[in-house]
């Protein structure tokens, strides 16, 4: 019987801070208690906020904390035609639209639209409202011409037909404890509440909805450990793997560690920051009781 693999998948476009931490040592505790391997993967995608001194930044606070994990690391970076690939797949379903309006277009088109209907448009779990698709902003004429300009541009999913594809409900397994030792659940999943999410775009050859899917894949993910904040976007990463036929993991999705201010920890957010802890002398121990999970 093939051992559990676990991953850390933290973006190094800044240092750690607590809730980072809880998800690390979730991962950490749940692989040895079911005999399983750890990996650490960087999602560095964003190349512009990615670097490379952050990320050892990131792998320096991680051993601090005491982590062992299996060498090398996956930098995403390094795999972008995996990408390709599954998006070239999605393509030849009839599965990606190419997609040109701007944020600034977006917010207006909703507002006409609301106007129009006297009712709200429809969001998605984040809050941003669903993309109204560039019909109904733009001529054909328009679409073409900015086509031919090189305009920047999303390649989206088109989940009308990503589901009218699928002909099972879809749902997932997850976890009822941070052991992983309880029976999971089967959580029906409503990828349709994201509409056409975004794939890739013209200067970036994927988005974290398929590098997330297609890596767990390729590295033998079986237990998915992470924030409660990406809960709902796992409609979205089933909806994927069934697509483009790729196993379905255990998923773990654990609490939050909130600021003051009732809201998910940010990098940006300095007192939080193991580097910062460390400088005023915390110590791995701490930091496990600060997240509440005492040896």
């Amino acid at each position: 019987m093939s051992r559990p693999v676990f991953r850390f998948a933290p973006s190094p476009n800044g240092r750690l801070h607590l809730g980072h931490a809880l998800s690390a040592l979730l991962n950490a505790r749940m692989a040895g208690a079911l005999g399983g391997r750890l990996l650490i993967r960087i999602e560095d995608i964003d190349a512009a906020r990615c670097t490379p001194a952050l990320e050892a930044g990131v792998l320096e606070d991680l051993a601090w904390l005491g982590l062992d994990w299996e060498r090398p690391v996956r930098r995403q970076s390094e795999h972008f035609p995996d990408y390709a690939a599954a998006l070239a797949r999605l393509s030849v379903m009839g599965l990606v639209r190419k997609a040109f309006l701007t944020r600034g277009e977006i917010a207006r088109a909703v507002a006409r639209l609301e106007e129009t209907r006297g009712a709200p448009w429809p969001c998605d779990p984040d809050g941003a409202p669903l993309y109204p698709g560039d019909e109904a902003v733009l001529s054909l004429d328009e679409i073409a011409a900015r086509e031919a300009q090189g305009a920047p541009f999303a390649l989206r999913l088109d989940m009308a037909a990503a589901l009218a594809r699928c002909k099972a409900p879809l749902s997932w397994q997850e976890l009822q404890d941070d052991e992983g030792r309880q029976a999971p659940a089967r959580i029906a999943a409503d990828p349709a509440r994201w509409g056409d999410v975004v794939l890739a775009r013209k200067d970036t050859p994927t988005s974290y909805h398929l590098s997330v899917v297609v890596d767990d894949a390729l590295q033998g993910i079986t237990h998915v450990v992470r924030g409660r904040d990406l809960y709902e976007a796992t409609a979205v990463h089933r909806l994927l793997q069934a697509l483009l036929g790729l196993p379905e993991p255990l998923y773990r999705h654990h609490r939050l560690i909130l600021g003051e201010d009732g809201r998910k920890l940010s990098k940006s957010q300095g007192d939080t920051a193991l580097a910062e802890l460390r400088a005023k002398g915390a110590t791995p121990d701490e930091v496990r009781r600060l997240v509440g999970l005492e040896l």
